[in-house]
């Protein structure tokens, strides 16, 4: 499958576009309750008897911890953390001009940046990596020389530190930061670094991989445009035709914790050039709220809220919309806008996800991140109810989960049920007309979570409303719950039967559904595979996330046996950093096709925070749709 079929073009957002510049500076644009003994060994009781540990959530922990302290500038490939995305050539001359790729082996992740100068074209010559400025009105970055007040706030950052090597280990290079409007033909600038250029000097590079620090002790950080920079030149170079190196996991060290807001990145990266990495800075929204609650249940409460402040920025500061809905991804990270990003209102937002394509130089845009899902804005008010609980000073969660409330209410359709919310982009986006089973068993819980913090009536009808959507989606004669309606919103869908709209029911219907027993016989007749379960009938590879659904469907129907044999294997598959894969091999299929291209939706064998937040409930015990009503 090949980009162009996944994604479209861009309306706004970050372009990761090589900016070419002439030595003068002239810019150009780029041409559920089990045995204690099998229980994870990782998980254990809380004085009050409820687990509230497990080592999927410290996953999440690490993961936002790690963060506290550093700030990339470049971490890996088409990554959501990375800043200062705008490189400015400066050089002898602007012809020629050497390109910067990211395919190379990496010191850390899964790429680093090649860079190099052919010193028979150049005397000198090297890249400064700024954060640029984006117009109100514009869809594409540029660079920024001090013209606009667009540089970071790095104060308390302590030192730059980064990995570099030399293509022989006789590489000679200059490594820098700020600095920029400080130059003589820059006099022009109202905003430059509030620091003069920090440099290493002219290095050594090794074959093999060095750590660098610049010492930043002392210096005025409050406005840097220049995050990193790297210059070279003949004179130090004798002897070589070309000076080819390598640099990565560039960072910014800080003294004190900056606990930000943050979504996490839902699968591990992957290299360049194959089509999982166009998906590398994604943050579905889906998975992040179920992080969410997978660290309010392990009373991780500030990293929980690092998430669901993340959705209240995002919800608050869309680049288009303010009617309470939440795109289905966002870009891992901080969500905020870079300074001096704005958008076509002029103001910050919420960066979006996507994929620059070098070739013909374009940023590209997923149809299904930017679109809006019902059921994805239902986990989204399941996470801000069950972090505000632990937190009921933070009234803006539980007014952005009613915000959110009401927005869904407008989906709600006559004939049954809540229809499955907005395709495409803003301007053009349609609103569909299916309904589907898993979307409308979150409602239950979404809007009965709502109405028990609130003691409102709309959002208990909207909870029963929903739960006879679902209802009426269960075959009692096959015992299995259909997978929706069709675009008519009538007609039953029932050429794909998935899992989850099955095990789903169960938690969120709780005792009042008294045929659990015969739909996990249905489950287990159609969809086990080996020692999990498969996403669809057609048991192809094990789903991770399905299968711990269905330890903690068990749970609830009371086969607690069960439930500890399939929370035992799964513990064997988790990684030993906590996570889990989405699947145990590629291209585990769903039976459905990616909203808006045409191709397979299917599961890969690549760690994934969705997968990761099930494992934590089921190590946990905890039904994220625990029956209110």
């Amino acid at each position: 499958m090949g980009t162009e079929k996944l994604l479209r073009r861009l309306t706004i957002g970050m372009l990761l576009a090589t900016l070419v510049l002439s030595a003068c500076v002239a810019s150009t644009p780029p041409a559920g309750s089990f045995d204690d003994s099998s229980a994870s060994n990782s998980t254990h009781a809380s004085t009050a008897g409820q687990l509230t540990s497990s080592s999927a959530a410290d996953y999440f922990k690490d993961n936002l911890a790690a963060l506290d302290k550093t700030l990339y500038v470049y971490r890996d490939f088409a990554d959501g953390l990375n800043t200062f995305t705008q490189k400015a050539w400066m050089g002898s001359n602007s012809s020629n001009v050497p390109a910067m790729d990211e395919a190379a082996g990496a010191y850390s992740g899964i790429s680093s940046i090649a860079a190099e100068l052919d010193l028979t074209n150049h005397s000198w010559g090297g890249y400064m990596f700024l954060n640029g400025s984006l117009a109100a009105g514009h869809t594409q970055p540029v660079a920024d020389f001090g013209q606009t007040d667009c540089g970071l706030d790095l104060s308390g950052a302590t030192k730059l530190a980064f990995y570099a090597k030399g293509e022989t280990g006789k590489e000679q290079v200059e490594f820098f930061m700020g600095g920029m409007g400080w130059d003589r033909s820059l006099r022009n600038a109202q905003f430059p670094d509030s620091t003069q250029k920090v440099s290493l000097g002219t290095v050594s590079l090794s074959a093999e991989w060095q750590r660098f620090e610049i010492d930043l002790t002392g210096k005025d950080l409050s406005r840097i445009g220049c995050g990193f920079g790297w210059v070279t030149n003949d004179v130090n170079n004798p002897g070589l035709s070309l000076v080819r190196f390598y640099v990565d996991d560039i960072h910014y060290e800080f003294a004190e914790h900056r606990i930000t807001p943050l979504f996490l990145q839902s699968y591990a990266s992957a290299a360049p050039g194959t089509d999982e990495a166009i998906i590398n800075n994604f943050a579905y929204l889906y998975d992040n709220a179920a992080a969410a609650l997978a660290l309010s249940y392990a009373e991780e409460h500030e990293r929980a809220q690092q998430i669901t402040d993340a959705i209240v920025y995002a919800l608050e500061n869309d680049r288009a919309y303010s009617d309470g809905r939440l795109r289905n991804a966002y870009s891992s990270g901080d969500p905020h806008s870079f300074k001096g990003w704005f958008s076509v209102k002029g103001e910050e937002f919420a960066r979006i996800p996507g994929f620059y394509d070098p070739i013909d130089q374009t940023w590209y845009e997923d149809y299904f991140a930017v679109s809006t899902a019902t059921g994805n804005l239902a986990w989204a008010m399941l996470a801000l109810c069950e972090v505000y609980e632990n937190a009921p000073e933070r009234t803006d969660y539980l007014d952005a989960a009613r915000t959110i409330g009401d927005f869904i209410l407008t989906l709600k359709s006559d004939t049954g049920g809540f229809t499955a919310g907005y395709e495409g982009w803003e301007g053009s986006e349609v609103k569909v007309g299916y309904k589907s089973t898993e979307h409308n068993i979150d409602l239950i819980s979404a809007y009965g979570q709502l109405a028990k913090l609130t003691g409102e009536s709309q959002y208990t009808g909207a909870a029963a409303h929903a739960k006879a959507f679902v209802l009426a989606m269960y075959d009692a004669d096959r015992h299995c719950f259909y997978t929706g309606t069709a675009e008519d919103g009538v007609t039953i869908s029932k050429d794909v039967l998935p899992l989850d709209c099955n095990t789903w029911a169960i938690l969120a219907l709780g005792k009042e559904f008294t045929d659990g027993t015969a739909v996990m016989d249905f489950v287990e007749h159609n969809m086990r595979t080996d020692n999990g379960y498969d996403f669809n009938t057609d048991t192809d590879g094990v789903w991770f996330e399905g299968t711990a659904q269905v330890a903690l469907a068990y749970r609830q129907i009371g086969d607690a046996a069960r439930a500890a044999e399939i929370c035992a294997w799964l513990n064997t598959n988790e990684l030993p950093d906590g996570s889990i894969p989405a699947a145990d091999r590629n291209a585990v299929s769903t039976g459905f096709i990616v909203s808006g291209t045409g191709i397979p939706w299917n599961y890969e064998n690549r760690p994934h925070v969705g997968a990761t937040a099930w494992l934590a409930f089921v190590q946990m015990e905890r039904n994220p749709f625990e029956a209110i009503l």
